[in-house]
């Protein structure tokens, strides 16, 4: 447990919490008669612009037909949205209000695990301001599968992320945001995660500047190699990504890749792992002309592919 003793980080928790939102919505459901069935939702959210934009999870707002911004002063105001990516389960609302506190972001890539961070969140709206717990990065780079789908990179950490508080940030010591909690896994304890900064930073400037995250695409499905699956088939390298499915029309498909190949090198840097595929494919961009090395028929050979935004 990291102790909240430390006067410096009792003024960035103080100061943070004041762009904290909490974030209620309304979504209307049908049962077997097609009579509607109002469904209440909440989460949390942080402001990132003082223009009014508010930075939360995608699966909090989805479906919502009204939402609603309550702020750490009391105030409520109607939000609505800009754009979402629930790959990312990122997405951006705006109110209508001007000279909003928003928060300062910090350099997910210079996490340590073991480092201090506290996770700010505003469930409920409850009158003193959010709640706050804490904790440490407990690991870097972990993937999981969700109901919302399949999400990358995240950052695990031992601080309590309480249902609610989904969308609300993770900060370090000195106040700055390093991640957006996203998830917590109900049959276990004390793991919690979070989306890295660098993501959510990037995925909200495409949503604010385009109306939807800009998401690199190769257009590949792929497992990662192991030693059982090159002997298996007979495949040169222990590591890798198998390419067991190629999307039609895609990138890939035009470059003149298909199933059965195996991506060991992307963008001039070995690949061993699907997951790391995929990282890499998120730190490109859409357009850049990438050199991927595939091995076919126990051959190596280069192939440029210009990455396209996802459908």
């Amino acid at each position: 447990m990291v102790s909240m003793g430390n006067p410096s980080a009792l003024d960035a928790i103080e100061r943070v919490s004041k762009s904290v939102v909490n974030l209620s919505t309304l979504t209307h459901l049908r049962d077997i008669y097609f009579r509607p069935i109002p469904m209440k939702g909440m989460g949390s959210g942080v402001v990132i612009s003082p223009e009014g934009y508010v930075l939360t999870n995608s699966h909090v707002i989805r479906g919502a037909e009204n939402i609603t911004v309550t702020f750490h002063d009391g105030r409520v105001l109607e939000g609505k949205l800009v754009g979402a990516c629930p790959s990312l389960d990122i997405a951006v609302i705006k109110v209508k209000a001007g000279g909003l506190q928003a928060v300062e972001f910090g350099d997910s890539e210079k996490l340590r695990v073991g480092q201090p961070v506290f996770a700010i969140g505003n469930p409920f709206g409850l009158a003193g301001g959010p709640s706050v717990t804490s904790g440490v990065v407990s690991a870097l780079g972990r993937t999981i599968h969700s109901e919302y789908g399949m999400l990358d990179d995240l950052i695990q950490t031992d601080a309590a992320i309480n249902p609610g508080n989904s969308g609300g940030p993770l900060i370090d010591e000195n106040g700055k945001v390093i991640a957006i909690n996203t998830a917590i896994i109900p049959f276990a304890q004390g793991i919690g995660f979070a989306i890295p900064v660098k993501v959510a930073i990037r995925c909200s400037e495409d949503i604010i500047k385009h109306g939807k995250a800009l998401i690199p695409w190769l257009g590949i499905n792929g497992v990662s190699i192991n030693e059982a699956i090159a002997q298996r088939y007979s495949i040169p390298s222990a590591t890798g990504v198998l390419i067991v499915g190629v999307v039609e029309g895609s990138p890939a498909d035009r470059a003149g890749i298909s199933a059965g190949d195996v991506i060991v090198n992307f963008g001039g840097r070995p690949v061993k792992t699907i997951e790391e595929l995929r990282r890499r494919i998120m730190s490109s961009k859409v357009g850049d002309p990438v050199q991927i090395t595939i091995i076919r028929d126990e051959e190596s050979r280069d192939v440029k592919v210009a990455l396209e935004v996802m459908p």
